[in-house]
């Protein structure tokens, strides 16, 4: 078995590079190099590991699970990190995952100062006491950051790193930290959206009519305005605008706090708007862009016409809700209600895109019957398979596992045949020894090889078993889904299946009589 290595930056990393000490992850990528050329132990490039976020959890790490993956399949020998910190800072459950990976793989983990065996009782409890210091390590920082970043909010500072629209960062002259600036082409647009929310726009006959923020969101894309990313304006950015003291001169804190939550078993981090009432709000080093009375009056007309609250807002009564994607735009389709009742519409709240609306209940019918037509073909597909005989690439795996036994089989020979040579004065010591490196570096080759093979043939095999398994699931939501009522329900039977859909209508069907004529292309839960 070979050896790999794993690279991540912490917070303090990410600090001593804001202060020009260097790129952390060539650092230690060349002293770990340096580390093992004295072990005389080769690492190539595919076996480095970069995570290149800074993350408490695993779950919020993707490099960190696919190596935990491969560690658990016993696929390295060790594995190199400049400090085992590196590895875990997450809760007990993250550290108790990772040391249970490396214990149970007998998989060796080599720092610059120690190498831990986790087959030694004793570096296995100098490893998790490691972990546990690391966290409380990693609490400590985090505690002396949010106390910075609290003590430059009241200090006056900006410290998010992006400027609201309308502002742009500047850094502060002899001082450490951020202000805002006005940006000069989107401070006027802030003062535009505010003077038509609270005084109006000027009509021919001299008079204001006030806009509201739907006719806001229109007038600025029917004016081309450029977003801060180039896409359309949307009520919600409208909003967001509105209610931004930081138009005011203001800085705010625990405006959007982090919440973590367990929702089906694992960790959900929300970030839910906070009332006045329980965020904080200081002066800011920065000019304002709006004036306190209009900015107050924009509140009270705000307050007159609040969105949906929450309750009403997050009930889902969209069957398709978090599933159909507009194929034109990439935005997520929303369902919009008629008080006259008409039939509820599927639409794009794109407010540029052309992708052509339908009625909600033709959507969900056609995409049952796409769902139908799909498990025809999956079904023949399979049925296809099995009719040929056995699975191809399960056949190649096979023969590859053979021919890697045979290979084994003659290297155990040549090590045999070795011991004779040596013996009969053929081969000297050196030529034995050398020899017998050549022979063995090949014999674990091999082994490591054929360990790859029959994972990938354990993995070719139960796809076979779940892809039999996936046939029912979906024949049950064809069966169930229109015997539910709760477009929650159906929601959920829905999601069990499918990934997603995409939606794609170019022309209107009200007069033409083409009200169903659009595509609909589904993306199962297949079994990868």
């Amino acid at each position: 078995m070979s050896y790999c290595m794993y690279l991540r930056k912490s917070r303090a990393d990410l600090e001593a590079e804001a202060r020009g000490e260097g790129e952390t992850l060539k650092r230690h990528e060349k002293i770990l190099l340096e580390l093992a050329r004295k072990m005389n132990i080769f690492i190539s490039e595919d076996a480095i590991y970069r995570e290149i976020v800074s993350a408490e959890t695993i779950a919020s790490r993707p490099v960190m699970q696919q190596l935990l993956s491969e560690v658990e399949q016993g696929k390295w020998k060790g594995v190199f990190v400049v400090e085992v910190e590196r590895l875990a800072r997450g809760d007990t459950i993250d550290q108790g995952i990772v040391a249970q990976a490396f214990k149970y793989s007998n998989t060796k983990i080599i720092t610059p100062l120690k190498i831990y065996d986790p087959s030694n009782e004793y570096d296995e409890e100098y490893f998790e006491f490691g972990l546990f210091m690391s966290r409380r390590e990693y609490k400590t920082i985090n505690r002396r950051l949010q106390r910075g970043r609290f003590q430059s909010v009241k200090e006056g500072k900006y410290i998010g790193s992006i400027a609201p629209y309308g502002y742009r960062r500047r850094k502060l002259e002899k001082d450490k930290g951020y202000t805002l600036e006005p940006h000069p082409d989107e401070a006027p647009i802030v003062k535009l959206i505010f003077e038509w929310y609270t005084k109006g726009e000027l009509q021919k006959d001299g008079t204001y009519q006030r806009l509201g923020v739907s006719r806001i969101m229109n007038r600025l894309n029917e004016m081309k305005v450029p977003t801060r990313k180039g896409g359309d304006w949307t009520t919600s950015t409208i909003r967001d605008i509105l209610i931004n003291p930081v138009y005011i001169g203001k800085i705010r804190w625990d405006w959007r706090p982090e919440v973590k939550k367990i929702i089906d078993g694992e960790v959900v981090i929300e970030r839910p708007r906070n009332s006045e009432e329980n965020m904080s709000l200081f002066d800011g080093l920065h000019p304002a862009i709006i004036d306190v009375d209009t900015f107050r009056l924009a509140q009270e007309y705000m307050a007159k016409n609040p969105s949906l609250p929450v309750p009403t807002r997050y009930k889902v009564m969209n069957p398709l809700a978090g599933l159909i994607e507009c194929g034109m735009c990439g935005r997520k389709m929303n369902r919009k209600p008629y008080k006259s009742g008409s039939p509820d519409t599927l639409l794009c709240t794109g407010p540029t895109c052309p992708n052509v609306s339908s009625p909600l209940y033709i959507v969900e019918e056609k995409l049952l019957k796409v769902l139908e037509v799909w498990l025809k073909n999956y079904k023949l597909e399979i049925k296809q398979r099995e009719e040929r005989g056995t699975n191809l690439e399960i056949s190649i795996i096979k023969k590859s596992i053979k021919n890697i036994d045979k290979e084994l089989e003659t290297i155990e020979k040549q090590l045999n045949s070795l011991h004779d040579l040596l013996e009969q004065g053929i081969y000297s010591v050196d030529k034995f020894l050398e020899r017998s490196r050549i022979l063995n570096e090949k014999k674990d080759a091999a082994k490591t090889n054929k360990k790859v093979l029959e994972n990938k043939l354990k993995s070719v095999s139960t796809r076979e078993v779940e892809e039999k398994r996936f046939i029912p699931k979906v024949e049950r939501v064809i069966d169930l889904y229109w015997k539910l009522a709760d477009p929650k329900d159906r929601n959920h039977l829905l999601k069990e299946v499918l990934e997603k859909v995409i939606y794609i209508k170019e022309e209107g069907g009200r007069w033409s009589g083409k009200v169903d004529k659009f595509m609909l292309k589904i993306f199962p839960k297949t079994p990868k």
